[in-house]
């Protein structure tokens, strides 16, 4: 979704007429359902993500973002901890869409993202 708003805002605006694939809208819809009635997951829920393609380790990474998210929610809107910026939370996303979810304390600059992602198409053509 890096890059593309059209992308997200379809997402956001009607999932199942976004553009998105069949098996990302599938995981979706699981994450919705982590987020808003986890106690009614079942074996259904997790045979039609692997019919849609994803692993068992693909399935138990998406609910671990999507509770560690819930997590910090909580515990950032509990504490008074003030919100980002629109523009930190975009700088954040480039961030992760680049990198992944890394340990590092250090800022990325949008410099260094626009470095990595000519890197990474570099490598990728290789």
């Amino acid at each position: 979704m890096l890059g593309s708003k059209e992308l997200v805002t379809s997402v956001l605006t009607d999932l199942e007429s976004s553009l998105l694939s069949d098996s990302e809208k599938a995981l979706m819809r699981f994450v919705k359902k982590v987020n808003s009635e986890s106690p009614t997951i079942g074996p259904a829920d997790i045979a039609a993500l692997h019919d849609a393609g994803y692993s068992d380790e693909a399935i138990y990474y998406a609910i671990t973002v999507c509770a560690l998210f819930n997590f910090y929610n909580r515990w950032i809107d509990a504490s008074g901890v003030h919100p980002m910026s629109d523009e930190a939370h975009a700088l954040g996303a480039k961030r992760s869409a680049i990198y992944g979810y890394t340990r590092s304390s250090q800022p990325v600059t949008i410099p260094q993202l626009e470095q990595l992602k000519v890197e990474r198409t570099a490598d990728n053509k290789a």
